[in-house]
């Protein structure tokens, strides 16, 4: 199964507007990706803004996202790179 590690790059990490916009992202792909925090949090489904949300990570906190599909490596990069910008500046 494709990973990809992100650190979060929004100044006050995972908050409503940056997840929304993640998520957002996310559900555009048709893909069932998740995402956990590194420190071994259990993964929930990235296209769920409150299941987001409610991981608590900041800004400086590395998450993991994963997808079944074997294609999928492209599509996780280009969202961890998404993660690791600055969202609330977007």
């Amino acid at each position: 199964m494709p990973q990809r590690t992100a650190v979060i790059g929004a100044e006050h990490g995972l908050h409503a507007r940056p997840a929304a916009l993640f998520v957002e992202a996310v559900t555009a792909t048709g893909l069932p990706i998740t995402i956990a925090k590194s420190d071994g949090g259990a993964p929930v489904d990235a296209r769920s803004v409150i299941a987001v949300m409610t991981l608590g990570v900041g800004r400086g906190e590395q998450v993991t996202l994963a997808c079944p599909d074997p294609d999928a490596e492209p599509t996780l990069e280009k969202l961890a790179d998404m993660l690791a910008s600055d969202l609330d500046a977007a």
